[in-house]
């Protein structure tokens, strides 16, 4: 189980095959690493699986594989967002291995062991997460890295110290850990080294990112969103193929705007960010880094408290509204995003948050 969608095994794949597993999308969310959050998200499961669906079935029509097989009906048959009458919240997939690295601890520190990633390794999970970037915006990670000093404009393939808000003449390819305890950005250089890519494979790499990221635009153009950044996993399949895994093109999996107001996951985060349970998560990352400790949350000193019923509904309301503006049709009895999104603006307004 994940913090937001359970898998189911149908088939475990070999060292040589793929298996076949399905996603269950949960009305679950999680913000900050944290995990499930006190509330449920009416409908977001399903919302989230028929927008994953319709991404891969574009990034498949381009000659993009991903490891999407279909949506699977109550009554077990697969099927594509084109033949629905009805939202679905199953998705099936294409399973390969997941391999952990190694831990071990040295002078009070976690370090993670890689080697078992070679360039003869076949049909598994690469182990990185990537992140395209067409702007950054005020909360952007960035920012934050290159105050504390962790990395320069130039690692990130610019000539200028950005500013919040700034739209990038071209994408820029951020990439972080994936099977450690918390995610951690890197070098290119090291997500090389530590997935065993060899410099083809990293450049067909960015070719690929480049083809999903203007995909997943075309698409949010449709429900007159702006693709600010987004996560894509990948995969090598039993020929060593890449392969877009996970899912992506969602609210969950992207930061979209609407006229410049975030339209994503990125509404319960600034909501979060205005509370003392954030501050103590922040702490509690600190700490867990300062002591070696690989559980961050048995340190923090607080829970997440719940949302705002209000904004609760209206999340769930920008869920529904936008997955039936990927597919062009109303699946879900929603108002428009754009009236969706009006109601947001008063809710923030009533309470004076900029």
């Amino acid at each position: 189980m994940g913090s937001v969608k359970d898998i189911e095994i149908i088939r475990n794949p070999s060292e040589r095959d793929m298996g076949i597993a399905r996603f269950h999308f949960s009305d679950r969310y999680s913000v900050f690493d944290w995990g499930e959050m006190p509330d449920h998200i009416l409908n977001k499961g399903a919302a989230l699986c028929l927008m994953g669906a319709y991404c891969f079935e574009k990034l498949e029509e381009k000659g993009i594989k991903t490891h999407y097989r279909g949506l699977v009906t109550p009554d077990g048959r697969l099927t594509t967002t084109k033949e629905l009458d009805s939202p679905l919240n199953i998705m099936e997939f294409h399973l390969v291995n997941v391999i952990q690295p190694k831990i071990r601890k040295e002078n009070g520190q976690i370090l993670y062991d890689y080697s078992v990633f070679t360039q003869q390794l076949t049909n598994f999970l690469i182990p990185l997460e990537i992140i395209y970037r067409n702007s950054l915006p005020e909360n952007s990670s960035v920012f934050r890295r290159l105050k504390n000093g962790l990395i320069k404009p130039e690692d990130l393939g610019l000539d200028h110290y950005p500013i919040p808000g700034e739209r990038l003449a071209k994408p820029i390819f951020d990439v972080s850990t994936k099977l450690e305890k918390k995610d951690r950005y890197i070098t290119w250089k090291e997500a090389q080294r530590i997935a065993g890519l060899s410099d083809w494979e990293v450049d067909q790499l960015e070719n690929l990112l480049l083809k999903i990221n203007h995909t997943i635009t075309e698409i949010a153009s449709k429900a007159l969103l702006v693709n600010e950044d987004g996560k894509v996993e990948f995969a090598f399949d039993p020929e060593r193929k890449l392969m877009v895994v996970d899912v992506v093109g969602t609210l969950d999996e992207c930061r979209f705007t609407f006229k410049g107001l975030h339209i994503s996951k990125e509404i319960a985060r600034q909501y979060y960010r205005r509370t003392k349970w954030y501050i103590d998560v922040e702490s509690a990352k600190r700490e867990a880094d300062a002591k070696g400790v690989k559980d961050w949350k048995s340190l923090c000193r607080s829970q997440p408290p719940p949302l705002e019923p209000e904004l609760l509904k209206i999340i769930s309301q920008i869920y529904m509204a936008t997955a039936n503006a990927f597919l062009e049709r109303k699946l879900f009895d929603v108002p428009r995003l754009v009236d969706i999104v009006a109601s947001y603006k008063d809710y923030l307004s009533e309470r004076h948050v900029a």
